[in-house]
């Protein structure tokens, strides 16, 4: 005979026997995007660095050149060292971003952060807050351990077997390393972090936000989703470019290195000359940092130089069709834009909003894209050795002319890509078929 159970108090509900606690599985996911993101990072520089010939550098210097690379693309500080005893000194410093790596890392960073929240469009500010600050003190801890492992030191010699052995006996030979500030790499990367974070929320059309910041979406979304795709359409386009040379040409390690570590630095510097913008310095030697012949043509020349559309059309024509690029990639977004917005803004607002944001990246693109390398040996204080053991390369960024630039074209494309849009229905609006009759029922 079986027997029915009696009524049951009902208690809190207990985790299933397999289940994690809400607040463990946070944190591992948050772990796990934190990795995921800097894993790709470390294979990115690794394969780059690999290509450019750093796996043949001398006492085992790879890996810490491969965590260096990480560092300085997730906005860590990367000092150099020198020490050549009594007579001689050495001087080295690079200032220059792999946006291959950093493109790479963002990318996978915000894509898996964002991955549980696609199906939500409304979330509570205290949920939000709670999971960027725990993908950042991931992040911040695991990028910590990558700096511990970017510090080395290499001997250098000056050329000349007796002033070697003088060196030597004098305890004056050469060495030049590197090594991760550590304070500084912890907080710009923490900055990096929630910059990418922040930034994810601003450009994805799925991310949700609390109730109170939703009237504001409509106003930045649409906008910075456009720029988003500005920046990529140049990657992709880059990368296309580069696969062909890849293939075509004869130096393929040296072309596999630009792609794996600086193609966003040349692609966005495309979007900043075709605009009209402008940077200026100048190179005395390439310093293994890879640079586009005409770019190189134009700042080998003594002095600083100037470099926007016509110096570089002086060496290579074909530098103006990056006018044409720009045109064409500016008021695709533009247009993309103004449908994705609601149909009640009007064309004046697409205006004002795609000025702002087209300055603003280009201001961006300025800051990342600058170079500041240099290397020297002097003897007593006096001079470079010459030969091979000094040079630099400085590549700055004329800003206010990169920012006019933006916004002129922001404007002129914002109202094109309004105009454009006018016809094309947008997101919440309602309107009747265009033949419908005007009492026809409605479609079921």
């Amino acid at each position: 005979m079986s027997q029915t159970p009696g009524p049951t108090t009902a208690g809190p509900a207990a985790p299933a026997p397999h289940g994690l606690p809400p607040a463990l599985r946070g944190w591992l996911a948050a772990l796990g995007t934190a990795l995921a993101g800097l894993v790709t990072m470390v294979v990115t520089a690794a394969l780059g660095l690999w290509a450019a010939g750093a796996a043949d550098l001398p006492q085992g210097g790879y890996p810490a050149v491969v965590a260096a690379a990480v560092v300085a693309a997730a906005g860590g500080s990367i000092s150099a060292t020198g020490d050549a005893g009594i007579i001689a000194e050495a001087r080295a410093a690079v200032d220059a971003v792999p946006l291959s790596v950093t493109l790479a890392g963002m990318l996978v960073t915000a894509v898996l952060f964002l991955r549980p929240l696609r199906h939500r469009a409304v979330a509570p500010a205290g949920e939000l807050l709670g999971r960027i600050a725990r993908t950042a003190v991931c992040w911040v801890v695991l990028l910590w351990l990558v700096a511990l492992a970017a510090r080395h030191s290499f001997t250098v010699t000056v050329g000349n077997s007796l002033a070697d052995q003088l060196g030597a006996l004098l305890g004056s030979t050469p060495t030049v390393g590197f090594h991760a500030d550590l304070p500084a790499t912890v907080g710009y990367g923490l900055l990096w972090v929630l910059a990418v974070l922040v930034l994810a929320f601003l450009v994805s059309r799925r991310a949700p936000l609390d109730a109170r910041l939703l009237r504001f979406q409509d106003a930045v979304r649409p906008p910075a989703h456009a720029m988003l795709l500005v920046l990529l359409a140049y990657v992709a386009i880059g990368l296309l470019v580069g696969v062909v040379e890849l293939f075509t040409r004869g130096d393929p390690a040296r072309t596999l290195a630009v792609l794996l570590l600086g193609l966003p630095n040349l692609a966005w510097l495309a979007l900043g000359l075709g605009t009209g913008g402008a940077w200026s310095g100048h190179v005395d030697k390439v310093l293994g940092l890879p640079l586009p012949h005409a770019l190189e043509q134009v700042l080998r020349h003594r002095g600083t130089h100037t470099v926007d559309l016509g110096s570089l059309g002086a060496q290579d024509g074909r530098v103006w069709l990056l006018v044409a690029v720009a045109a064409v990639v500016l008021l695709g977004a533009a247009f993309g834009a103004a449908v994705r917005a609601p149909a009640r803004i009007p064309l004046w607002r697409h205006a004002l909003e795609m000025a702002a944001a087209l300055a603003l990246t280009l201001l961006v693109v300025g800051l990342l894209t600058r170079i500041d390398a240099h290397y020297g040996l002097s003897l007593i204080g006096v001079g470079d050795l010459g030969g091979d053991l000094g040079g630099a390369v400085l590549l700055e960024p004329q800003m206010w002319r990169l920012v006019g630039v933006g916004a002129a074209w922001g404007l002129v494309t914002g109202c094109a890509g309004g105009l454009a849009a006018r016809r094309v229905r947008h997101p919440g609006q309602v309107g009747d078929a265009p033949h419908a009759p005007p009492h026809a029922p409605p479609d079921r």
